[in-house]
């Protein structure tokens, strides 16, 4: 994967940990911001990006582990829509 590509999936990651905060959603981003890394950090290394990428994957995939139903099933889509689809002119 190339640096470039490590950045996008980690500004989507990002994105994901930025709805369940604004939901309230029981998620533990504590080993992710103790990284100090930003998506737009681009000049940071492919290495740091790859971390942060795992380490918001882990605790994204712990929060859905202990609360199946919770609305991050919908979040998924509403990020992936928003990240994706083109914003009406």
């Amino acid at each position: 994967m190339k640096k470039t590509e490590m950045v996008h999936l980690h500004m989507l990651l990002a994105q994901f940990k930025k709805y369940c905060e604004g939901k309230d959603l029981d998620c533990d981003f504590t080993k992710y911001k103790e990284l100090s890394i930003s998506p737009f950090q681009v000049h940071r290394s492919m290495e740091e990006h790859k971390q942060a990428i795992f380490v918001l994957a882990l605790a994204l995939l712990a929060a859905t582990r202990q609360k199946p139903e919770t609305a991050l099933k919908e979040a998924c889509i509403c990020t992936l829509l928003n990240f994706y689809v083109p914003k009406a002119p």
